[in-house]
């Protein structure tokens, strides 16, 4: 494993053992210590962490931070370039990850730390050996002189000027004492496990448990209505519905084709991990020997309202289970909501959302 590699693996080690305590440890009973900030970070993983977290916290939208950014007059913000950050697809630039900080309404005193974590990530990122790679570009922007004067099939193992030897030494040891912080912080974990908070933030946020979709919502008096399709000689049939459950206690009826199937059980809120896949099984007597399936939700409580973002119907066949449909809700989504025949009433709500599901995959769904 090569000295850049490390800090990303030693990461990853330290989410399992957050996960999993030692045997015969209860986190709950574990006397709570102090999360890591800011100032532990030392690749891009963990700051795409952070930022994750942040973005957790401030309990909003891209398109509330991107209009937030936009009014303070400052750095744009697209949301596209925001889902990207937050993904760990896209290293961002400085001035973007302060303004979506400043748009998270994080203190101005604690900007400098996140200023100072970005600096360690990227002199992290940078090859030990830049004039190797043909490809990268100079601070300035300009291809380096190696790029200039060979190809990259021509280019051989390039020599480091005895004048530049610092240059080329400092990054190494740079990360070979972001390595060695990383171990510290592992080794008080050992000795004193993390509790999960009831809020969630003893949890890290994986960047690729986070969703952007659009979706629709009703309220009282309000009812949604969609046609899909199966396979007659299914055994089972269930309905997956994804859903914000940053808004509780969201109940509702289920029909099909007219007869009462089931309903949506009320589940309390979460204000961190707002995505969840819900599923309810419809009776078999309903699905049997029938190619399509006309599913209604009705409208009986909740905080807010009741809001969809997909629908996915699961079939049993020979035993097995497949996806048989889905339903994309949402106006980005108009072509699917038209072959399903898609109509919702009384509609509140419509719009995009991004969120993150649970830590644990096996938490994703609920009944």
């Amino acid at each position: 494993m090569s000295e850049a590699e490390r800090p990303e693996a030693e990461g990853q080690r330290l989410r399992v053992m957050r996960e999993y305590p030692e045997r015969g440890e209860d986190p709950r009973a574990v006397t709570p210590v102090a999360r890591p900030g800011v100032e532990t970070v030392i690749c891009h993983e963990g700051l795409v962490r952070a930022l994750a977290e942040q973005f957790a916290r401030a309990d909003t939208s891209l398109r509330e931070l991107e209009m937030r950014a936009d009014k303070a007059g400052r750095t744009r913000l697209p949301r596209t370039t925001c889902a990207d950050m937050l993904a760990g697809r896209r290293f961002p630039k400085k001035a973007v990850m302060v303004a979506f900080l400043r748009a998270c309404q994080v203190p101005e005193d604690q900007l400098p730390a996140w200023e100072q974590a970005w600096e360690r990530v990227r002199v992290a990122r940078i090859p030990a050996r830049p004039e190797e790679n043909p490809g990268i570009e100079s601070s300035s922007g300009a291809p380096s002189a190696a790029a200039q004067t060979a190809e990259p099939s021509q280019a051989g193992p390039a020599r480091i000027p005895s004048s530049g030897w610092r240059q080329a030494f400092m990054p190494t040891v740079l990360v070979t004492l972001a390595v060695a912080a990383a171990l510290s912080v592992i080794i008080h974990q050992r000795k004193t496990p993390e509790r999960i908070t009831p809020d969630g933030f003893g949890s890290p946020v994986d960047p690729g448990h986070i969703i952007s979709d659009d979706g629709r919502a009703f309220g009282p008096g309000g009812s949604s209505r969609f046609t899909a399709s199966i396979d007659p000689s299914n055994t089972g049939v269930r309905l997956v519905r994804r859903l914000d459950v940053g808004v509780a206690w969201q109940h509702a009826s289920i029909t099909v084709n007219g007869n009462l199937a089931g309903v949506w059980r009320p589940l309390p809120g979460d204000s961190i991990y707002k995505w969840r896949d819900q599923v309810v099984e419809i009776p078999r007597t309903l699905t049997a020997g029938r190619r399509s399936l006309t599913i209604a939700n009705t409208f009986v409580s909740s905080s807010q309202g009741f809001n969809e973002f997909r629908y996915v119907i699961e079939q049993k066949v020979n035993g097995t289970w497949t996806t048989a449909d889905r339903l994309d809700v949402g106006h980005l989504h108009a072509a699917s909501e038209a072959a399903h025949d898609y109509h919702i009433v009384a509609q509140g709500w419509a719009d995009t959302q991004t969120f993150a599901y649970p830590p644990r995959k096996q938490d994703w769904r609920v009944d």
